[in-house]
């Protein structure tokens, strides 16, 4: 099935789950709460990303009547969640901070870079996207993890189609920034482990 089909399939019983069928809203629930997750562990951790997914569908299930497929459903979900995460992050930032908290930006700043290639890839992406600024890593993550159309992207964050490519691109280039000496430091370390009198290459 087309990623458009399946959109459109999810819509329906976004619609369906309005007029209050709850196998429609049971359904609905299990498409999408890989991807609504899979869009908040990149803003929150693993354990926070389980909970505001909770609170993702709650809002969502409490609002469903008033869902008219202006976007498809994918796209009003993860708006949803969008919102769940600022709000999480607007308490977070009202509650008193312990003076042994680090957030998670400065926890990374401190562990550099040079640290990302000694773990699992996944994990190192997810650590360099969390470095970027908000707008930027949102953009990101719905165009290049989840898929989304720039269109669709511009929908759930509420901007205009320009803006999400130029935020795209600007996290395209943070990331590489991010990455890159680490990148020069598995290069180096690649040549060191050569025997001596070896050079890279093909043999003359």
């Amino acid at each position: 099935m087309s990623d458009s089909a399946v959109d459109d399939e999810i819509t329906e019983l976004a619609l369906a789950a309005g007029r209050g069928d709850r196998a429609a809203a049971n359904s609905l629930v299990r498409s999408t709460q890989r991807d609504v997750w899979r869009f908040l562990v990149y803003l929150v951790d693993r354990t926070e990303a389980e909970d505001l997914t909770q609170e993702t569908f709650v809002r969502a299930l409490l609002s469903v009547h008033r869902f008219t497929a202006r976007s498809n459903a994918r796209t009003w979900l993860l708006a949803i969640a969008r919102r769940v995460a600022a709000d999480h992050f607007r308490a977070a930032a009202a509650r008193p901070k312990i003076a042994s908290d680090q957030d998670w930006q400065e926890a990374a700043e401190q562990a550099g870079a040079a640290h990302l290639p000694g773990l699992d890839d996944t994990v190192a992406i997810n650590l360099a996207v969390r470095t970027l600024s908000g707008d930027r890593r949102d953009a990101f993550v719905l165009t290049q993890v989840l898929g989304l159309g720039y269109a669709e992207a511009a929908q759930v964050c509420g901007c205009p189609v320009g803006t999400i490519r130029s935020r795209v691109a600007r996290a395209r280039r943070d990331l590489v920034e991010v990455l890159a000496p680490s990148l020069r430091s598995s290069h180096v370390g690649a040549a060191s482990s050569r025997p001596p009198g070896v050079r890279g290459g093909s043999a003359a």
